[in-house]
C-alpha cells in the first residue's frame, strides 16, 4: 500500500533523527522534497543535502546532513505540517502568517516554485503553506 502523505513522513523523518542525535537521515527522492529540503539548506536549519541512488530499490533517495550547535542540541528545534492531503492551506501574498514572531519560517509551494516566505511575499506570491518550521 502507497504511503499518504509523503512530505510528512519526510518531516518526521527529519524531526526524530534530530531528537535522536543522528548525523544524517535518508528519504525517498522527490521534486518537493528536494525543494523543501534546500530550502531549510539555505535557511541554515539543515547542513547539507544530496541526492544519491538507492541501494534497495531502483529510486533515488535524499542524503540529509542535520545541523547541531556547539552543545549537540538541534538547531530545527520544531516542524509541523500545515497543510495536508485531507486538509490544504492556501494562503495569499499578505497573508502568510509570522511563525514565532518572526524566529521561524515557512515553506510555502508557489506558482515559482517551493520558496520560503519573506520571498513569497516580496514576490508578491501566495501558494500552499507546506510546513513551519523554528
Amino acid at each position: 500500500m502507497g504511503m499518504t502523505d509523503p512530505i510528512a513522513d519526510m518531516l518526521t523523518r527529519i524531526r526524530n533523527a534530530a531528537r535522536a542525535r543522528h548525523e544524517a537521515v535518508v528519504v525517498p527522492w522527490s521534486r518537493v522534497k528536494e525543494g523543501i529540503t534546500r530550502v531549510l539548506v539555505d535557511e541554515g536549519y539543515l547542513q547539507d543535502m544530496k541526492r544519491v541512488k538507492a541501494k534497495d530499490w531502483k529510486g533515488e533517495e535524499l542524503r540529509i546532513q542535520l545541523k547541531f550547535d556547539k552543545n549537540k542540541n538541534p538547531i530545527i528545534s520544531g516542524l509541523r505540517r500545515v497543510s495536508r492531503p485531507g486538509l490544504r492551506v492556501y494562503v495569499g501574498a499578505h497573508e502568510i502568517p509570522p511563525i514565532r514572531k518572526g524566529l521561524g519560517i515557512n515553506i510555502l509551494s508557489t506558482p515559482k516554485g517551493i520558496l520560503v516566505d519573506r520571498n513569497a511575499q516580496k514576490s508578491n506570491l501566495g501558494g500552499e503553506l507546506i510546513c513551519s518550521v523554528w
